[in-house]
């Protein structure tokens, strides 16, 4: 097939603009929300399962109230975050403790939050106070977030007509008024800290290093996917508690970055490079039409 301009031209343009839309809010030099953000510590050995962080949860966001209050039977199957309810409180499963272990599991709100980072519209936002933000004005309803999230934690409203994203904020709203987020305020035994995020590490590594052999020598949060704002320390295998353990010290958009920074070094390579294929590709093809006219000429 004879290479024109003008399909060079459509190809590299192509080329171009695949190279751009590669580039998701993860290629940006995002600046990092500060880690000694307000923060909260969950000390599993403290939770005694009355599912008050629930109730107060679902009264501050306007939910419907707690699944089954006041049953065990609840903690039967281990629950997730839905639409209708931001934060969950479940059993730990083959904990071999005298009394069994809960845990709270909400939003992680995350240092470099995969979820906002994923979001091609921003719907999604890390502000510099600490929660995970949801604007639903902006959302398109792609459900990036939804794929990005190591936590499984953003639900979308499929049986609306217009539905948008569901999560807890962090009481975002709450905290700039200067008042607790609602679940720590109401924790009766102290097993929610609320704090600045440095402070609790501190706490939490004091608890473990003054009580050997009592908690796990680990505060869940401090390093996986680049460090939460929500802390964990226990005295059971977090795996017992419902948590993934494989996460790493790096951030998914971390991770990303590193590759699409080589993006801009592509776009910039790539025109040069097709420009000599197509050159290349005419001289070649104008060799063979002469040489095909000597040929007839004979």
């Amino acid at each position: 097939m004879e290479l024109s301009r003008r399909t060079f031209f459509k190809f590299a343009g192509a080329a171009g603009a695949a190279g751009l839309a590669g580039r998701p809010a993860a290629a940006e030099a995002s600046a990092h929300a500060p880690v000694n953000t307000p923060s909260v510590l969950v000390d599993t050995t403290r939770c005694v399962g009355c599912r008050g962080c629930e109730a107060a949860c679902a009264e501050a966001n306007h939910l419907p109230g707690p699944e089954k209050p006041g049953e065990e039977t609840v903690f039967e199957s281990r629950r997730k975050t839905d639409v209708h309810t931001y934060t969950v409180v479940n059993r730990a499963t083959g904990a071999k403790t005298p009394e069994p272990r809960f845990v709270n599991t909400q939003c992680m709100h995350c240092l470099d939050p995969a979820c906002a980072s994923a979001c091609l519209a921003k719907a999604l936002e890390k502000t510099p106070a600490g929660p995970v933000v949801y604007h639903p004005e902006r959302c398109l309803g792609c459900r990036y977030c939804m794929v990005a999230c190591q936590f499984d934690v953003p639900k979308f409203e499929f049986e609306k007509a217009a539905p948008y994203i569901q999560k807890c904020s962090f009481c975002a709203e709450r905290q700039a008024q200067g008042l607790d987020p609602a679940c720590a305020s109401v924790c009766p035994t102290g097993a929610l800290t609320f704090g600045r995020r440095a402070d609790l590490l501190e706490e939490a590594r004091t608890r473990i290093y003054q009580n050997p052999g009592k908690y796990v020598r680990h505060v869940y949060g401090e390093t996986e996917a680049g460090g939460t704002n929500w802390l964990y320390i226990t005295d059971v295998p977090f795996e017992q508690l419902g948590f993934r353990t494989d996460l790493g010290p790096t951030s998914p958009p971390e991770l990303t970055r590193t590759a699409l920074a080589a993006v801009p070094l592509v776009l910039t390579l790539w025109p040069p490079l097709l420009m000599g294929l197509y050159t290349f590709a005419k001289r070649r093809e104008e060799a063979s039409k002469s040489g095909a006219k000597e040929a007839h000429h004979d």
